[in-house]
């Protein structure tokens, strides 16, 4: 028997397991609390993807007359190719059965539908590829085609790393989710929840719990609460994570708790403490002293903060507990678009936290209001080497991925001298801002420790732009730190940002210049624009009419966190969506530099302002 079941609902990542419950089991161990963990997300992939369960899901959607489209005829079609093949490649990008590349890469081993179209216009990139990362690509492509299948026949919510994303984006009402709730259960909500019941008699826990990090975990943790409450009715059930500690902040819906007992917000290894003692003395849920937990109380919802227990320090935490998990069964799969997502989704990253919170905590568009921003608490570069130790000895794999808002400059300088003194073979990588400190003596000894990446926000690469947003840095700046970070070998990721309040369309493609001419100096190496989002939390969340924007108020029962607004520029961000995207795409792949900035608009766009040389002038 269990205190507490930890669950991961689908769909986070299929190469790594997220970090929350990991963080969670080590601190309740530490108190007495026996608490075990499970990855809903691969194990569904796993028993989706397999010759069973890929026979069990073509069987299901012909029976239900779903293949429509010609895709998923084609696939139906060669049925008996894809049930040969699929428990091959799923080990081989699992890391084993490496004897495949040359058969893979030979495109005569694995079916192909759709996904495969787009190599037609890419050979330019393919001729570039290792073998072994060419045959991974083709392998992700074959999973994609039948993910393909499987949201045009069986399951329009399905996705990799999202299940049902859209009902839990901005849903200020619980009305949609309770009445998805209701329906009958999905083919693929049937599968994870016999892996849960599963789970639940090989534990018998007393609690389970759930965290839910994005909006494409939230449905799937409600339709496993709602099980648990039919099936296990004497179990009581929590939710916690980012989604809740964001947007759940206004909670007043009280159905909510048809499905929960509880709801934590922020860091959860306290509140869980609680509410499990709590629970093991049998207390009524009025006598409950809790921390940060919504209940239902009196038929309505109430927020219990009535403990005086005060929160861990993160200095006084435990090296996350990966045990239980299946760390040798997690899926590397390629995303060639773009080298940062590749990073992201290609390998088994250990993923640890430098620091609680973001040393800055200043930039106005971001959650600053709220604790995982606001309350920064370091590590020391020795308790940090020593966690990288115990986890290489758990999981036997080397490759970190610190997931900091943004890792502080000299504890990563301290913590590369601590991975060096210590001889340790690793790969690290992580967020940061352009701070100065990352001169070229210390990026080279980053480099040296094992460091391979970073990723920072350029944002709107504008000046006036970076000062309103407050972020601490100029262009130059930036400029000459991603040089410096080049220049020691380690790859650059930016974060872009479109549609900032009071940004002009002069401003836009004046951004885009200066990011077109950081690519072609080889300063950053990979890119995404974000549209500007408005959300509850923020500097400009709290105080819209100093930026220039009218917000349109909503009532807030249960998820707060974007806001719909009205920039008094009158621009349209929009449209500019495309020709962005479209254009970074080239530039990462070292292409189109030459071309005007016309080109990638199907508009009428002005002119830059930035000379041709301007980066290059600043870093001369």
């Amino acid at each position: 028997m269990t205190d507490i079941l930890l669950i991961t609902p689908p769909f986070t990542q299929l190469n790594t397991p997220y970090p929350a419950t990991a963080y969670l089991k080590a601190h309740l161990n530490s108190c007495n609390i026996k608490a075990s963990q499970v990855d809903l997300s691969i194990e569904t992939i796993l028993e989706l993807f397999s010759n069973k369960g890929l026979s069990n899901l073509l069987d299901f959607a012909n029976s239900q007359n779903q293949i429509k489209s010609e895709n998923a005829k084609t696939i139906y079609e060669n049925r008996e190719k894809y049930f040969v093949v699929i428990d091959d490649i799923i080990g081989y990008l699992q890391g084993s059965n490496i004897y495949l590349t040359n058969k893979i890469c030979s495109r005569k081993f694995l079916p192909e539908a759709s996904r495969f179209d787009e190599l037609k216009n890419m050979q330019w990139v393919l001729q570039e590829m290792e073998k072994e990362e060419l045959a991974k690509f083709l392998s992700t492509l074959f999973l994609e085609d039948l993910s393909d299948f499987i949201t045009e026949s069986v399951d329009p919510d399905f996705g990799f790393s999202r299940y049902a994303e859209r009902i839990g984006r901005s849903a200020n009402t619980f009305d949609e989710l309770d009445n998805k709730l209701y329906n009958i259960e999905t083919y693929i909500d049937k599968i994870y929840l016999d892996i849960l019941i599963n789970k639940i008699v090989k534990y018998n826990p007393k609690i389970v719990g759930f965290t839910v990090p994005f909006p494409g975990n939230l449905y799937s943790a409600f339709r496993c609460a709602k099980m648990i409450r039919q099936k296990f009715p004497d179990i009581k059930t929590v939710m916690g994570g980012g989604f809740a500690s964001t947007e759940l902040r206004s909670l007043s819906d009280v159905r909510v708790f048809d499905y929960f007992d509880f709801i934590c917000l922020d860091d959860g290894e306290v509140p869980l403490e609680l509410i499990i003692k709590a629970v093991q003395k049998g207390c009524s849920k009025n006598d409950f002293l809790l921390k940060r937990t919504f209940i239902k109380k009196d038929n309505s919802v109430y927020f219990n903060d009535l403990s005086p227990k005060k929160d861990c320090h993160f200095r006084d935490t435990y090296c996350p507990d990966y045990s239980d998990l299946l760390n040798d069964k997690y899926i590397s799969v390629i995303e060639i678009a773009n080298p940062m997502h590749s990073l992201w989704s290609d390998g088994r990253w250990n993923k640890l936290t430098m620091a609680h919170g973001c040393y800055w905590s200043k930039c106005s568009f971001c959650d600053t209001s709220l604790s995982y921003i606001k309350d920064y608490q370091p590590l020391k570069a020795k308790q940090i080497a020593d966690r990288m130790e115990l986890i290489i000895a758990e999981t036997g794999e080397t490759g970190f991925h610190f997931v900091d808002e943004a890792a502080p400059p000299m504890l990563m300088k301290e913590l590369a001298i601590e991975i060096i003194n210590r001889k340790l073979d690793v790969q690290w990588w992580t967020n940061i801002r352009f701070e100065k400190s990352f001169t070229i003596e210390v990026c080279q000894i980053l480099a040296e420790s094992g460091c391979i990446a970073v990723a920072g926000g350029l944002e709107v690469a504008s000046d006036r732009l970076l000062k309103l947003i407050n972020k601490g840095v100029t262009v130059e700046q930036v400029a000459k730190v991603t040089a410096n970070l080049t220049d020691a070998g380690i790859m650059v990721h930016a974060y872009l940002m479109y549609g900032f309040p009071t940004q002009t369309i002069q401003e836009t493609i004046d951004s885009l210049e200066m990011v077109r001419q950081m690519f072609e100096l080889d300063l950053i190496q990979s890119g995404f624009w974000h549209q500007f989002a408005l959300t509850a939390h923020s500097e400009i969340g709290l105080n819209p009419e100093k930026y220039g924007l009218k917000t349109r108020s909503k009532e807030i029962k249960f998820a707060n966190n974007d806001i719909e607004f009205e920039d008094k520029t009158g621009v349209d961000h929009n449209k500019f969506s495309f020709g962005l995207k479209k254009s970074i795409y080239n530039f990462m792949h070292g292409a189109g530099f030459e071309m005007p900035l016309q080109t990638w608009f199907d508009f009428k766009i002005p002119k830059t302002k930035i000379k041709r040389n301007y980066i290059h002038s600043l870093i001369k």
